[in-house]
């Protein structure tokens, strides 16, 4: 079993950069392939990204793409979210979770550990 903390969230202007990170006690990392996850308010919770559990082949959907970039450090026990050029619909708890596997995933009933979230605002 594995327990994920993230943080690095807060309240932003439109344009500015976050970077969100994901570590990991219990197991490692290394273990899992990996995602971030985010759930706007009133809103389902909706893939972000993904990454293989070796870190050389990732998933960015389409809405964060060329702005959001994951990564991951498997000697740190970390996962991270690059989040550049922020927007308003970006706004919400963003969540890192792990899935059994090599490979990198999108749908959410993969993943069997969740972290508590982090909050993301971006303001207009």
């Amino acid at each position: 079993q594995v327990q994920l903390v993230e943080s690095g969230g807060g309240l932003v202007q439109a344009g500015e950069s976050l970077r969100l990170s994901c570590t990991a006690s219990g197991r490692t990392l290394s273990t899992y392939a990996m995602g971030w996850f985010r759930q706007a308010p009133g809103k389902g919770r909706e893939v972000v990204a993904a990454i293989s559990r070796s870190g050389t082949s990732t998933y960015h959907a389409d809405s964060v793409k060329g702005r959001f970039t994951i990564s991951r450090d498997n000697a740190k026990n970390a996962l991270y979210l690059q989040m550049n050029n922020l927007q308003p619909e970006d706004t919400g708890v963003y969540f890192c979770a792990a899935a059994e596997g090599a490979g990198w995933y999108r749908r959410l009933d993969l993943y069997k550990y969740w972290g508590q979230g982090t909050e993301v605002t971006v303001s207009s």
